[in-house]
């Protein structure tokens, strides 16, 4: 699709959120001659500053609350976000009632109008963030002019008139951004797979995966179009017998690739991350870096200033000789797992939050045996995480309605050479807006920690 393709069409921009709001100001600067209406389940009031500052183009109109997604077959295009389903029932009577009506993404299109194909798209369902700002910065140290966007927090419709046919990309993809791309990026890195987004659990952001292979062929489309002198790298934990990259429980081969195809391990290079998983996450970053063309002094330095991105493992303070850990970006229960594994003292674990459909009997089965107590916290899966501690008898657990009471709690319990660890295995909407609101919240209780015993 190119800009003129949007010439004279009724446009339905499904979802404000960051990567349709980019779109929708990018379409407005290039003077785009095109009707564009938003539909979005939230009130004016609660988008009152873009409804402010968008108000005033003659060409936007607006369809919330209960009409959010009501008769999208007047539209000519549906630019939908990526936590919007695309079997949405609006989605799909529309279709019905305008046979000519096209779903795309600004994803899909960013890739269409992208003027470089130096593009290295990274996903798997935990460290893709990491991995992102990581090869970003080995770039940055390498002279490479280079931009980073996506899932990370930075739509790429922002910067897209910046960017030269000579340039790199990094884009951080979700299985949500790739379910319905049409395009492989040059050098696609898959970090790992576990069971993740299988239920509904951010109420503006419904989407999710019916089925666990649904999921992993949503991620597969990174590779899907790839040709002989793009580039897969991929976690040697994903490889099958056969030697072609494939999930281990049975979940599928990953479509047929005629990419250059490269297994990570652990990276042996110093860094300030913890975890061993970050030593995978250095090691994806690290081959993507050799295909560049960088230079291994310089990926070394980069990899060892690079501070790691916040709520990710991130150290927060240690007061009395206990150290307080914030990884509220964890939540699944495999990545507070990996997030247990980390340390090798005991863990004081606030755990527990809203659900995605997940499994928690390997968590229960890992906290009983390196956490000496868990703080739950409120929510949907909280009961469940509590009923799989009760079957393997642990009972040195409470469940806290708020957080300030559980890291009190925790400062209270934890001896010296212990580890305060939030790292929720659940995601945060009910008691939280989000993760990053979790994860700050948590941060602000423990600096306030007395630094000395009372």
């Amino acid at each position: 699709m190119t800009l003129k393709d949007l010439n004279n069409k009724k446009i339905a921009m499904l979802g404000l959120g960051a990567e349709n709001y980019a779109l929708l100001k990018f379409l407005l600067a290039k003077k785009i001659n095109c009707q564009i209406t938003i539909c979005d389940q939230r009130s004016i009031k609660a988008l009152a500053d873009k409804f402010t500052e968008l108000n005033k183009h003659a060409n936007i109109f607006w369809q919330l609350e209960k009409k959010f997604k009501a008769n999208l077959g007047r539209y000519d295009l549906l630019f939908r976000s990526p936590g919007w389903p695309l079997d949405c029932p609006g989605i799909k009577q529309g279709h019905q009632d305008n046979l000519c009506l096209k779903t795309t993404s600004a994803m899909r299109l960013f890739f269409d109008l992208c003027p470089t194909k130096n593009i290295i798209g990274v996903t798997g369902t935990k460290g893709k963030g990491t991995t992102s700002s990581l090869i970003y910065a080995i770039l940055k140290a390498g002279k490479k002019r280079v931009f980073l966007g996506g899932n990370i927090g930075i739509a790429p419709f922002a910067f897209l008139s910046k960017i030269k046919s000579s340039d790199w990309l990094v884009l951080e993809l979700s299985s949500f951004q790739l379910e319905d791309l049409h395009t492989s990026p040059h050098i696609a890195v898959l970090t790992n797979f576990y069971p993740e987004h299988l239920a509904p659990a951010d109420p503006n952001n419904p989407n999710y995966h019916k089925s666990l292979k649904a999921y992993w062929l949503a991620k597969q489309n990174i590779i899907r179009w790839q040709t002989k002198k793009d580039w897969l790298i991929i976690n040697q934990k994903l490889k099958s017998q056969n030697k072609q990259p494939s999930f281990a429980k049975g979940y599928g081969r990953a479509r047929q690739t005629t990419s250059n195809v490269i297994y990570f391990t652990k990276s042996a290079l110093p860094s300030g991350l913890v975890g061993a998983h970050n030593q995978e996450n250095v090691a994806a970053a690290e081959a993507v870096a050799k295909i560049v063309g960088i230079k291994p002094s310089i990926i070394a330095k980069a990899v060892k200033n690079f501070k790691g991105l916040e709520h990710r493992l991130e150290f927060v303070r240690e007061v009395r000789g206990v150290k307080y850990f914030d990884d509220s970006f964890a939540t699944t229960p495999e990545s507070t797992i990996i997030a247990l594994k980390s340390f090798n003292s005991p863990i004081i674990l606030l755990a527990g939050g809203a659900d995605k459909g997940a499994n928690f009997k390997q968590l229960a089965k890992a906290i009983s045996k390196q956490v000496k107590f868990v703080c739950l916290l409120k929510g949907q899966a909280t009961p469940r995480i509590k009923q799989e501690l009760i079957r393997l008898k642990f009972s040195n657990y409470k469940i806290f309605d708020n957080l300030a009471a559980a890291v009190k709690v925790s400062s209270k319990l934890a001896a010296k050479g212990d580890v305060v660890l939030l790292s929720t295995a659940c995601a945060s909407f009910g008691m939280f807006k989000n993760y990053k609101e979790r994860g700050n919240l948590f941060k602000t209780f423990v600096k306030k920690l007395p630094a000395h015993n009372a």
